[in-house]
């Protein structure tokens, strides 16, 4: 079998810490499908990489080979708990905020109605996240964001999405680089990998801009029916050379959610993997 570098956002997608119900020894197939001495494993989430070991301790999820943290925002490898930088990254970020610190970004947002900042736990060197309202006040709020940045000269990503447990909108700001795809493409060149030697995973909005690129992709089949509706239209458009699969159960005589919609994702880009997973199930 040919090596395979395995690309997965956590919540929601990996973790079952969502409404849908997840496939009995799913996670147990997950963790023995990355153990494969041919895969590698990413994590790509919105989380900080103190909340991925957390993540790690409370759902006996595998450490991964690399973490792309922050939606895109950091970059480390290592181990769980000594996390070291990638400091190439950093300084590819950088000169988006035209030198202004965090401090200075969060003062420039202060005022703006609907926009409450998240704990500290939840900031970062390259992100600064928040709360807002759901639906389409929230997206009110996220282009006000984008507005007063863009009027101070910021080079900014903003990233808007849904928390649909919570029932509240998220924000995040980073500099106008630092995007999940963004990221993992500058993995995958650093490591010597082709998109045909990927698999990413997500569930929400801030999956899309993997989602609907030519990175090989699924969306777990417990995504918000508004992301699915959103990917179906995006990847009608020439930017997605590869398409997208969307998980919906079965395979593996399992659900589609979760980790289940993971390995599902594996065996329709690369069924040479077949034969382990259906061995492992």
């Amino acid at each position: 079998m040919s090596r395979l570098l395995l690309c997965t956002d956590l919540d929601r997608t990996l973790l079952p810490n969502g409404p849908a119900p997840e496939s009995a020894g799913a996670r147990r197939a997950f963790a023995r499908l990355v153990a494969h001495p041919q895969v590698r494993l990413v994590y790509v989430t919105g989380r900080h990489p103190a909340l991925v070991d957390e993540a790690i301790a409370t759902w006996r999820v595998p450490v991964p080979d690399l973490l792309i943290a922050d939606v895109g925002a950091t970059i480390v490898s290592g181990a769980a708990g000594r996390w070291k930088r990638w400091t190439r990254w950093d300084e590819t970020l950088a000169g988006d905020w035209a030198g202004h610190s965090p401090g200075d970004l969060r003062d420039l947002l202060t005022g703006i109605s609907g926009l409450t900042p998240q704990d500290p736990s939840r900031q970062a060197t390259f992100k600064l996240s928040y709360f807002t309202p759901v639906e389409t006040a929230g997206s009110v709020v996220a282009q006000a964001v984008r507005d007063r940045l863009r009027a101070a000269g910021i080079g900014a990503n903003v990233i808007w999405s849904m928390d649909e447990t919570a029932k509240t909108g998220l924000l995040d700001v980073l500099p106008a680089a630092a995007t999940k795809r963004l990221a993992l493409e500058f993995v995958l060149e650093d490591w010597d990998y082709e998109p045909g030697e990927v698999l990413f995973a997500g569930d929400s909005g801030n999956d899309l801009d993997v989602l609907v690129s030519p990175i090989p992709a699924v969306l777990v089949a417990n995504a918000d029916p508004s992301v699915r509706t959103e990917a179906r239209e995006r990847t009608g458009s020439a930017e997605s050379a590869s398409g997208l699969y969307l998980a919906r159960g079965g395979a593996l005589g399992m659900n589609g959610n979760y980790a289940a919609g993971i390995l599902e994702g594996v065996l329709h880009y690369y069924p040479e993997w077949s034969g382990l997973l259906e061995e492992e199930t």
